[in-house]
C-alpha cells in the first residue's frame, strides 16, 4: 500500500542586492515550514566554529556574506548564529541521492532526499551586481542544482560523509559557482581552490557543449571531461574510489540504466519523462530513508530554458530564463506534485 502526499514548491523571485536577498528570505521563511528545520540544523552545526566560518565566507564569497547578514536581520537573529546555521561551512548533512545525464545540449536530473528536510523552493535571483540564476534551494542560500544567465549548469551528487574535513557543504559550493562563474573553466578554477567539507561529485556543463564531473573530497579534486555525461553517487577515479561507501550497487545500477538511455538519443522532454515516471529505475519512493525523488529538472544552457516537475508523473513547468530577464515571463507562486510513500 502507498500513501500519497501533495508536495508544494514555492517559486521565489529575488531582485536587488545580496543583503536585500537575505532580508527578504528571512521575512519569507518566518512563516514557512522551513523554519522548523532550525532545530535539526542546530544539531548538524553543533561543533562548527562560527567565527572561522565568517572569515572564510567573507573571503571566498563576499556577496553571500552580505546575503547572510540580510538573513540575520530578516530572522532577527545574531549573525554568528545565522552563519553557523546557513553558511554551509563545517556542517554535517544527511546522505542523499541524485542522478544526472548531460547529452545533446541538455542537463536532466533527479534529486532524491526527504521532504522533511527539503526547502521546497525554486529561487530566481536577479542581483544588481551579479549573474541572474535559477535553482532549487537548500538551507536557504544553498542550491541543489541550478543554471545562471551565462548558461553554466551545476548539480551536486552525495558520495560519502565519513571522510570529512573543515570546509563547505556542497549546496553552498553549487550556489557560489552559479554566482561567480561564467563557464566551465572558471568553475573548475573556483571549485579546486576552496575548502570542501565532504565527498561529493559535481556535474557541470555550459553552452559550449562541454561537460565535466568533478570528484571532490576534502583532500583533493579530480576532474573528468566527458560528453555525454553520466553522474550518480560514487567516485570512479582510482585515487578517490577508496572513499566510496561500502554499498554503491544502487548508484552503479542507475549509471548502467543511463548508458542504456543514451542509446535512445532522447530529446529533452522524453528524457524528462524517463526520469520522472514513477515506474522508472531512476525514480525512488524511500522518503523515510532520505531517498525519495522530490524533483526532476531539465536545464538547456544554450537557450537558457528550464523544465521542472515536482514528485512523480508530473507535467513539467517550462520557462525561459532569457525571457524572464527581458521581463517577458510571469511566474506562478508555486508548483505542486504528488509523492507516494510505501506503507
Amino acid at each position: 500500500m502507498c500513501k500519497t502526499e501533495e508536495l508544494v514548491v514555492r517559486i521565489v523571485e529575488l531582485r536587488g542586492d545580496y543583503y536585500q536577498f537575505g532580508l527578504e528570505q528571512g521575512k519569507e521563511i518566518m512563516s514557512l515550514p522551513i523554519l522548523n528545520q532550525m532545530n535539526q540544523l542546530l544539531e548538524l552545526t553543533i561543533n562548527s566554529n562560527s567565527q572561522r566560518a565568517k572569515e572564510i565566507v567573507k573571503n571566498v564569497s563576499p556577496k553571500l556574506f552580505q546575503e547572510l547578514k540580510g538573513l540575520a536581520e530578516g530572522l532577527n537573529r545574531p549573525l554568528d548564529s545565522i552563519i553557523k546555521l546557513f553558511s554551509g561551512y563545517d556542517v554535517v548533512f544527511p546522505k542523499m541521492g541524485c542522478t544526472t545525464l548531460v547529452n545533446d545540449g541538455y542537463y536532466v536530473r533527479n534529486y532524491d532526499f526527504s521532504p522533511v528536510m527539503y526547502d521546497a523552493r525554486l529561487v530566481i535571483t536577479n542581483p544588481t551586481d551579479g549573474y541572474v540564476s535559477v535553482g532549487l534551494s537548500q538551507q536557504v542560500i544553498g542550491r541543489l542544482d541550478g543554471m545562471n544567465e551565462k548558461g553554466l549548469v551545476v548539480g551536486l551528487h552525495f558520495v560519502n560523509n565519513e571522510h570529512r574535513g573543515e570546509g563547505f557543504i556542497a549546496t553552498t559550493i553549487v550556489r557560489m559557482l552559479l554566482e561567480q562563474c561564467a563557464n566551465i573553466e572558471e568553475a573548475l578554477t573556483f571549485i579546486t581552490s576552496i575548502p570542501h567539507g565532504y565527498c561529493y561529485n559535481y556535474s557541470i556543463t555550459d553552452p559550449s557543449g562541454k561537460s565535466v564531473i568533478v570528484e571532490a573530497s576534502p583532500q583533493q579534486q579530480i576532474t573528468h571531461f566527458t560528453n555525454p555525461l553520466i553522474c550518480t553517487n560514487h567516485f570512479e577515479s582510482d585515487v578517490l574510489k577508496v572513499k566510496n561507501r561500502i554499498e554503491i550497487q544502487g548508484s552503479v545500477k542507475r549509471k548502467e540504466f543511463l548508458r542504456y538511455l543514451l542509446r535512445e538519443n532522447l530529446p529533452p522532454m522524453s528524457a524528462y519523462h524517463h526520469f520522472n515516471s514513477d515506474q522508472s529505475p531512476l525514480f525512488f519512493k524511500y522518503y523515510k530513508e532520505y531517498f525519495g525523488t522530490l524533483h526532476t529538472v531539465v536545464y538547456s544552457p544554450k537557450n537558457l530554458s528550464l523544465m521542472i516537475g515536482v514528485g512523480e508523473n508530473c507535467k513539467p513547468m517550462k520557462f525561459s530564463l532569457k525571457e524572464y530577464m527581458e521581463g517577458e515571463v510571469s511566474l506562478p507562486k508555486e508548483m505542486k506534485g504528488i509523492i507516494s510513500h510505501s506503507m
